[in-house]
């Protein structure tokens, strides 16, 4: 046994080394929620880092951006992984404000210690920690991923914040939604903090983008003025048409598909222009697609799979016309999620083409499905190899933690998997009462209850209802804050392989319906995560149902947690986030079978897919996920850092 453990590992390092001969530039991207990775099936909303891989040719995008990131969480949270991965050539592209902007333009952590020192611990707690000075404590957390990199041999670039779609009367984008905050601010004082003040048009004291440039000339670094470039997109369309084609629904910041691609369009224009990775911006104006080849993932037998890809071209000839897009047996094309079919058809016109379209398998059969989508504009075709795979969970034994939330914080666990106690960061636990109604938005009466819902209990059901700390909601917050949460955890039993099959819950909010939240599990720690649901508005005392069936393993001792991000739209006391009913169930298996299945096991096949499911031909710095497909039709992963 120890000998077949050994050669396999022996087998992994083999291949690391192999794959890593001969690295590419890599090019890291740092920023907020404008910029992050978005599950396809759970929201329409996009970051532009996203797709910046989209226009790059012999260089590889790693985008570790992350909702609710301000300069400070950047250089803390998100430098901190990605100097891990950084190798000297490397660039490092650097997006914050949005979040810097937070108390108005104060410095979080300042006016915490104001709070303390006066000794209001209550006023303290409802600070968010978020938000700097543009002349001071901004431009020092972007001098200090500058300098680390610098120091490293890679290359930072200052990349100015995309605009908010924030439209004056006369069609133009107004002072704050270019980042400066000049026309309203807040100043920190011995007295505390004072407001209203103003400055002049021409003063730049408030103005995160004007500081970044000139940080930039300070350093002698290059600067991506993305703010000019997405203020001349957005009032090119103006403001009905900027809302509807180029973001998600929700409000004037976050971009859908069309709006993010063209922010990483313009970002890799202004790039070259600069000399800038010019040996491996793409700008052509013929067809091109991302992922250019996709694994859809792993799922059980039964389940049914589906990937976004998005399609592009500028500058096209002729200026319009039709692309046709078609697929193989077993895949099935849709434009919307809702009508399928294997061929689908988009016009263009201008000679611009942004059209997203899914991929969907249903895994009628165990192993592994192959396929190709077909493009085709004219005599032009590009062609996707696309695979999914079924796997078949057979043995071990049924392992559940159920977390009622009636009464109590306490779990049912049925089976070999640990529970892990509830946390609240940033939260606190109100009471257990019962929203209005207690139905779902189809009406139904919600439960997930293991046995059904005991006889008498439906006029009475509660919910867990949760609090800010302070009871007092910012005004301020879109996004979901990295310092409040309520988290749900499940380990590996001693001796046991976890094998999670089912993670659903509850969620809703009362008192009003501005609460809103993003719910998200990792398995590393939340170094990466997956989202779970991510509405763009919930309904007031209306429970949620969350489901999905992942295909997650966790080996002895490794955990599972779930989080839930709440925040509310506008300022507002003592609304509450309401949680029921949170469910982790799956199969534990003997540690000692899966050794033995091992042993008369043989490596099929071996694919790399970084954490959110995109297939690599080579391991890239940071998690990577290796799926080894065995002689038996099992599936074996394991996690390689690189």
């Amino acid at each position: 046994m120890k000998n077949t453990i050994r050669g396999l590992l022996l087998a992994a390092c083999t291949l690391a080394g192999t794959l890593w001969a001969n690295n590419p530039v890599k090019v890291h991207t740092l920023g907020d929620s404008t910029m992050a990775n978005y599950d396809e099936n759970a929201t329409v909303t996009r970051g532009w880092g996203m797709y910046v891989q989209q226009f790059l040719e012999g260089a590889t995008s790693i985008n570790y951006a992350k909702g609710g990131r301000d300069s400070r969480g950047g250089y803390e949270e998100l430098w901190a992984a990605a100097k891990n991965n950084v190798a000297a050539g490397d660039y490092v592209l650097i997006q914050f404000a949005h979040n810097d902007e937070k108390n108005s333009g104060m410095d979080g952590l300042a006016l915490r210690d104001y709070y303390l020192s006066k000794g209001d611990n209550a006023a303290a707690a409802a600070v968010d920690l978020r938000g700097s000075v543009p002349t001071t404590t901004y431009r020092a957390n972007l001098r200090k991923i500058a300098e680390e990199a610098l120091a490293m041999g890679a290359h930072p670039v200052f990349v100015g914040p995309v605009c908010r779609s924030y439209f004056d009367g006369n069609g133009k984008i107004k002072r704050n939604g270019r980042h400066d905050l000049g026309d309203s601010y807040q100043v920190l004082t011995d007295q505390g903090p004072k407001a209203g003040t103003k400055l002049a048009a021409d003063d730049h004291t408030m103005d995160y983008a004007h500081q970044m440039r000139l940080l930039a000339e300070e350093m002698g670094l290059p600067y991506i003025d993305l703010t000019t470039a997405t203020r001349d997109l957005y009032e090119g369309y103006g403001a009905a048409n900027c809302e509807k084609q180029l973001f998600d629904g929700a409000g004037s910041t976050h971009f859908n598909a069309v709006g993010a691609t063209l922010a990483a369009r313009l970002c890799a224009q202004m790039l070259k222009q600069q000399d800038i990775l010019t040996d491996y911006i793409r700008l052509t104006s013929e067809l091109s697609v991302t992922p250019s080849e996709a694994h859809l993932g792993e799922a059980y037998k039964g389940q049914t799979l589906s990937r976004e890809f998005s399609l592009s071209g500028f500058d096209m000839q002729p200026a319009s016309g039709t692309i046709t897009i078609e697929a193989t047996a077993g895949i099935r094309l849709s434009t919307n999620k809702t009508e399928w079919t294997s061929q689908l058809t988009v016009d263009y016109a201008g000679g611009t083409l942004v059209q997203n379209f899914y991929a969907q398998v249903e895994l009628a059969e165990a192993g592994t499905l192959t396929g190709t989508i077909t493009i085709s504009q004219g005599d032009k075709t590009l062609s996707i190899p696309v695979s999914a795979t079924a796997i078949v969970l057979e043995g071990g034994a049924d392992a559940k933690a159920f977390w009622r939330l009636e009464k109590d914080a306490s779990c049912a666990v049925e089976g070999p998997v640990t529970a892990l106690d509830e946390v609240w960061k940033g939260m606190v636990l109100e009471k257990y009462s019962a929203p209005k109604g207690g139905t779902d938005p189809a009406g139904n009466y919600y439960t997930l209850y293991p046995d059904g819902i005991p006889a008498g209990e439906q006029p009475d059901r509660k919910t867990q209802r949760n609090v800010i700390e302070g009871s007092n909601w910012p005004a301020d917050e879109i996004d979901d804050n990295p310092e409040r949460y309520i988290d749900f955890g499940v380990k590996a039993a001693p001796g046991t392989q976890l094998k999670v099959t089912r993670i659903a819950l509850y969620v809703g909010g009362a008192g009003g319906s501005g609460m809103m939240c993003h719910v998200y599990y990792s398995t590393d720690g939340f170094q990466t995560r997956s989202t779970l649901y991510a509405p763009t508005k919930m309904a007031s005392n209306t429970m949620n149902r969350v489901e999905a069936q992942p295909v997650l393993t966790l080996n002895e001792g490794e955990e599972l947690h779930v989080r839930v991000y709440p925040w509310y739209n506008g300022a507002a006391t003592g609304k509450t986030i309401c949680l029921s009913d949170v469910l982790i169930e799956g199969k534990a298996l003997d540690e000692t079978a899966i050794d033995t299945s091992l042993v008369s096991n043989e490596v099929v096949s071996t694919h790399i897919y970084t954490p959110d499911g995109r297939r690599q031909s080579r391991l890239q710095p940071g998690l990577n996920l290796v799926r080894r497909q065995m002689s038996d039709g099992s599936v074996l992963t394991e996690k390689i850092i690189q």
